[in-house]
């Protein structure tokens, strides 16, 4: 009677086994079906081609309408390496002007997952790109007879003028981490890499278009799918207009040669870039190709003055004597200093409890106007002492320092700007956390002294400076600097239009703006006076603890309506008015007064053919380059605002 049971039990593990194996087939094909989509895309691979049409990307223009950046055609050659049939291997590379060597290699790189992940033997994979245009036709009449091999039109970038390269930035292809994490993007295509190309890609790039193509068993283009209904015609990429004005920067450039360092100069009105030069430069007309830009880019990176730093907005210096223009305005609004009263005399600069801080000769004591046309170290020095000492006005020396510091972030320092370029450093603005950590609670107003001046911790980028020049020459506002004045059909962000108001009032300004004038017309900016406009001027002798001093300048013009702040900062250039003041100066004639004098001309043409000698700079960084680290990293110290 057991027997039965038994055989009644197997019958329904046998029924659940088979019950099992059909709803798993069931749920498999449920999968494949409706969820996953890798079946349909190898089945619609061999029925349909979606070729790509890519729009042309925007051109760029200057403030003027000057044509900077435009489109050439060029053709990439793709693979689908399924299709890839009967292939007359030699034809096909004497057709590309390549060895079979190269089309082997390349053929092996692209099934290579590890240097190639997105790989599908399906879809299109880049063989080579931007064949020119003068090859094109070439190889179109014989395409034909190579199965899997087809041609993409694209564009590639030109570029008008030798100027501009840390501005304008690169096309570079997309990297393969790019394609993992952005739908738009796939293998070959190319990406704004540098400069307004990459802080612009989106409005730059326009839409792809597509043609959904059917094709026979044998894949050939059969006509266009459902007679073109699904295809989509490309969208151009908008145009950009710069506040740049290239005949501006291409005197600049010109200015700077042989020198390292940066020219920044803004509408003060309009927080809009007239021109922005970083030096050493490259020409941005050698990453024409794909060819050009390896070769450049490998000069690039073996320069040990680094051309492709963007000094302007990535270098960090100390600001020297143009510093004492905030310093002043601080204590000014705090009530430390009366303008019309002197501090104590500088008698060769500021000397208390055993602390020196130089200074050149000049009368003294002085008020807060000639202070500043002297550029009196003594004078400021004196302020910050009596604006950290104060404990009537302030509970604690912290207190005192952090509202220092409030002052300092509050006029544009110690955080990035916002320029609408990639890469831009914040500078270094200390505060009381930061010396509390670095003297370990040990710190006094005399251990700090420097900042007054603009030395000791105190970094600035060239484009923080310039844009204290455009605040001054506001009377204490600045709008936030940006280099792209208008998109075609679109519209630069409303933050580029907010007033950023400092913590002090705007009739301090006044006597900042007329110790400014006053260096021009008999201070250390002499060399910048003219009768053609009002010039108001600082000059900065930043101390190098590496070299010679760096040389910058400061300044607006006209001074009662200004049109143009300045910075020029010269490494190892020695005092401001060596490189600086007359650099500035000639920068602000040929904005001003839409070119140079002869005089000026002349000038222009012996500033182009001074250049600074880094030969010992650059070996010693070579040296360093080579030499093992082994070194730990440094310490970064919080506290810097």
């Amino acid at each position: 009677m057991a027997e039965p049971k038994i055989l009644d039990n197997r019958k329904y593990v046998i029924g659940g086994i088979a019950l099992v194996i059909v709803v798993s087939y069931i749920i498999r094909l449920v999968f494949l079906q409706l969820i996953t989509s890798d079946y349909q895309t190898s089945a619609e691979s061999n029925a349909f081609y979606n070729n790509i049409i890519y729009p042309s990307r925007g051109v760029i223009y200057d403030r003027n309408g000057e044509l900077l950046v435009y489109n050439q055609p060029a053709y990439d050659i793709m693979v689908v390496m399924r299709e890839v049939k009967d292939l007359d291997t030699l034809d096909f590379c004497n057709t590309l002007h390549i060895t079979r060597e190269r089309f082997d290699q390349r053929m092996a790189e692209i099934k290579d997952v590890n240097k190639n992940p997105g790989y599908s033997s399906y879809t299109q994979q880049l063989f080579t790109g931007q064949v020119p245009p003068e090859e094109y036709s070439t190889i179109q009449e014989k395409m034909f007879r190579f199965n899997g091999f087809y041609i993409r039109e694209r564009t590639i970038r030109q570029y008008k003028y030798p100027y501009l390269a840390h501005v304008l930035g690169d096309v570079g292809e997309v990297s393969q981490d790019i394609v993992d994490n952005d739908p738009y993007y796939q293998p070959g295509d190319h990406i704004g890499t540098m400069g307004v190309e990459r802080s612009h890609e989106e409005e730059l790039r326009g839409v792809k278009g597509i043609q959904v193509l059917l094709r026979d068993a044998r894949g050939r283009i059969q006509g266009h799918y459902k007679n073109g209904q699904l295809d989509r015609k490309p969208v151009p990429g908008k145009d950009l207009t710069l506040s740049i004005d290239v005949k501006l920067q291409a005197l600049g450039e010109r200015l700077m040669e042989g020198k390292l360092g940066a020219i920044v100069a803004i509408q003060p009105k309009t927080g809009e870039i007239l021109c922005l030069v970083s030096s050493p430069t490259y020409d941005p007309r050698r990453l024409e190709t794909k060819e050009k830009r390896a070769e450049l880019y490998n000069e690039l990176r073996e320069d040990p003055l680094k051309p492709q730093l963007n000094r302007a907005i990535l270098g960090t210096y100390p600001p020297g004597s143009t510093f004492k223009t905030s310093q002043a305005l601080t204590f000014l609004q705090e009530g430390i200093i009366d303008p019309h009263h002197t501090l104590y005399s500088c008698s060769r600069g500021f000397h208390y409890k055993g602390m020196k801080v130089g200074c050149h000769g000049h009368g003294s004591p002085l008020p807060l106007i000639p202070a500043i046309a002297t550029s009196c170290n003594g004078y400021f020095c004196w302020g910050l002492y009596h604006m950290l000492s104060n404990r009537t006005r302030y509970d604690s020396q912290h207190t005192a320092m952090t509202t220092w510091k409030d002052y300092m972030v509050s006029m544009g320092f110690g955080y990035k700007l916002g320029i609408d370029l990639p890469g831009e450093a914040r500078g270094m603005i200390p505060n009381a956390d930061y010396y509390d950590s670095r003297f370990k609670q040990q710190w006094n107003p005399l251990s700090v002294i420097s900042i007054a001046i603009g030395q000791g911790e105190v970094l600035l980028t060239p484009l923080q400076i310039a844009n204290l020049g455009a605040t001054i020459a506001n009377r204490g506002y600045y709008i936030t600097p940006h280099v792209v004045r208008e998109i075609k059909n679109g519209q630069v962000a409303d933050s580029l239009k907010v007033r950023h108001y400092t913590k002090v009032d705007s009739t301090y300004y006044n006597y900042v703006v007329q110790g400014m004038r006053n260096a021009v017309t008999g201070g250390t900016c002499r060399g910048a006076n003219t009768s053609l406009y009002e010039v108001c001027g600082k000059t900065g002798t930043a101390q190098n603890p590496h070299g010679q001093d760096h040389s910058a300048f400061m300044g607006f013009a006209p001074m009662n309506n200004p049109e143009i702040a300045i910075c020029v900062y010269v490494e190892n250039g020695h005092f401001g008015a060596t490189y600086g003041v007359p650099i500035g100066a000639l920068m602000m004639e040929q904005y001003l007064t839409g070119e140079l004098s002869p005089a000026s001309e002349a000038k222009a043409t012996a500033f182009q053919n001074r250049h600074i000698n880094y030969d010992s700079r650059a070996e010693k960084e070579r040296k360093r380059e080579k030499a093992p680290s082994n070194s730990p990293k440094g310490e970064r110290v919080k506290g810097g605002a």
